[in-house]
């Protein structure tokens, strides 16, 4: 999924109203976009994992570890960084669609992988990093 499809900007009819929490994910991405790209490059050159994803949330979780705390911050979004064997480890994806999830991944050094967690459910966006 990309952040159009997630921002519905493919769509005018269904843009999300201006107080979507998703334009506050869009945001604090954007904001935040040089310290997550970091900690990806600090995942990857540790040997941790080839594929770092970011889970964007804004109530409790327990999967991957707290880098961005929104309470710290005064952001609408906390954001922890996991990787793709934890996501296989924890069963949020199942280990027969692993080789499709790496084959869709994209570019770490270009974008981040993000698994935003919302009350509606939760799905993968691809969001470029700042330039």
């Amino acid at each position: 999924m990309n952040p159009e499809e997630l921002l519905n900007e493919s769509n005018e009819r269904s843009k999300p109203a201006a107080d979507s929490p998703l334009i506050s994910l869009e945001r604090d991405l954007k904001y935040f976009s040089e310290s997550i790209k970091e900690v990806a490059e600090e995942i990857m050159n540790e040997g941790l994992s080839s594929y770092p994803i970011f889970i964007a949330h804004q109530h409790e979780l327990s999967l991957g570890e707290l880098i961005l705390d929104k309470n710290d911050l005064n952001s609408e979004w906390s954001i922890h960084a996991s990787t793709l064997e934890e996501f296989v480890e924890r069963d949020v994806i199942k280990p027969v669609l692993k080789e499709r999830f790496v084959n869709s991944y994209k570019d770490p050094y270009q974008y981040m992988c993000v698994f935003v967690v919302v009350p509606e459910g939760a799905n993968f966006v691809y969001f470029p990093y700042v330039k």
